[in-house]
């Protein structure tokens, strides 16, 4: 299999990956089940939720001299280390939220209230997280928006779309990783060096949150002000948000104590717990990474891991599109019509987005739970979807977005009954939404 289509991890491999996740093949009833929705959020170590539960239950402050607290505090030092090795982060401060969106609010209100400039930039497939928060600090700041549109071929934002927006008074840009609805990648690299170059004191923030559990990120080669992820879509748990901010954004002024250091933007005690998580994340990925490299270097591990997993997604997504072994992929398949259908599969991270002839995106979910599988509607009605359809003209799609511990026997079960759904949609137009009691053995 070629580089762009990826390569399937063994058989026997993919047997210990499973093992590492929660309900990866049966849902919590034990019926059987694929969750194709890891893009909302995704399947749970086992390590990060135990390494939280055992933390988490330990009624010691970290903010004290005894053994116990001193016990927490090498925790957090340890996680703050692997959220910087996720990111090969340098200098800076690490933030802790309560989510990745609360964050992200808390990075453009720095800016923006704190940074001369007439304009700032977005584009129109940022999440509302982003995009709600640069409109509302434009109009608090009287900043014009500049907003990039979306290509609706690729299902991303051309680079030269978001650089001509740019100029000396642009105070922020603020982009995603890549789209939540397509799956497209974001130059990141290009878009960080068309702007500076426009503009060299420019602050970027870049939205990780669907591209970090996917390929590898590395601050070092794409230097950014600000940057966020979530764990709880990264195989981790509900309850924080990270980011990492550069040295002059994290003195900004911004809500701190004031007997802590300028660049710190953590408020009260700091939750060990969900540091553990972090480190449970990156031991695993870490532990794949092994598998492949003899390097004792924990961020290069870590490196191989992720391009691993990448290289594996991809291959899955090659399958999803084109199928294999007698099954027809998702391009094949009749009454079935793929959006954003780039042929670069190194360019698209494992989302697609389908429509089916006769059947709007709701029935379809509903028919598929039916069956044993969970996706998820993206419609115009949705506040976190309506703005990016309507830039491609869409009423609403099926989002597809199974996970590494996924393998060719899912994706091959899941286009199967995709063939069964298309086939027979007509009748499936007015369907009832199933029983919450129902099994789907």
């Amino acid at each position: 299999m070629s580089s762009n289509q990826g390569q399937f991890f063994s058989s026997s491999f993919m047997e210990e990956i499973k093992a590492r996740f929660h309900w990866v093949n049966q849902d919590m009833d034990g019926c059987e089940r694929l969750f194709f929705d890891n893009a909302g959020g995704s399947f749970r170590l086992k390590a990060a939720s135990e390494a939280f539960t055992s933390i988490d239950a330990l009624p010691d402050c970290p903010e004290r001299i005894h053994e116990r607290a001193r016990y927490l505090q090498d925790i957090q030092t340890r996680g703050e280390s692997d959220i910087r090795h996720i990111l090969n982060a340098r200098g800076g401060s690490v933030y802790l939220s309560l989510t990745a969106s609360a964050a992200m609010f808390e990075m453009v209100r720095a800016v923006m209230e704190n940074t001369p400039g007439t304009n700032a930039v977005t584009t129109i497939l940022e999440h509302p997280s982003s995009f709600d928060a640069m409109k509302l600090y434009c109009e608090r700041t009287g900043k014009q928006l500049r907003v990039a549109p979306s290509n609706p071929v690729t299902g991303g934002v051309d680079v030269d779309a978001i650089v001509s927006l740019i100029d000396a008074d642009t105070a922020l840009l603020s982009v995603m990783y890549a789209s939540n609805i397509s799956g497209a990648k974001f130059d990141i690299a290009s878009i960080v060096e068309g702007v500076r170059a426009k503009n060299p004191d420019l602050f970027i923030i870049v939205d990780a949150v669907q591209h970090a559990p996917h390929a590898v990120i590395d601050l070092q080669k794409t230097p950014v002000d600000g940057i966020n992820f979530a764990p709880y879509k990264f195989f981790g748990c509900r309850g924080s948000g990270i980011a990492w901010l550069s040295k002059r954004m994290a003195e900004l002024p911004h809500h701190r104590l004031e007997a802590k250091e300028n660049g710190v933007w953590e408020l009260g005690s700091p939750a060990p717990a969900q540091f553990a998580v972090v480190s449970a994340i990156v031991d695993y990925v870490a532990w794949i990474g092994e598998q492949v490299s003899d390097s004792s270097d924990r961020r290069e591990l870590f490196v191989q891991g992720m391009q691993r997993i990448e290289s594996h997604e991809r291959a899955l997504l090659s399958m999803l599109l084109d199928g294999a072994e007698g099954q027809r992929g998702l391009r094949a398949i009749d009454g079935v019509k793929v959006f954003w259908d780039h042929a670069d599969l190194t360019e698209r991270d494992l989302i697609v987005g389908i429509g089916f002839d006769g059947l709007d995106p709701t029935a379809a979910v509903r028919e598929y739970e039916k069956r044993g599988v969970t996706v998820y509607e993206r419609i115009g009605t949705s506040p976190y979807s309506g703005r990016m359809l309507r830039s491609f003209n869409l009423e609403g799609a099926v989002r597809i977005s199974p996970l590494h511990c996924h393998e060719p026997r899912d994706v091959a079960r899941f286009l199967a009954i995709t063939e069964e759904l298309a086939s027979d949609r007509k009748k499936y137009t007015r369907s009832r939404q199933p029983s919450l009691s129902a099994c789907f053995c």
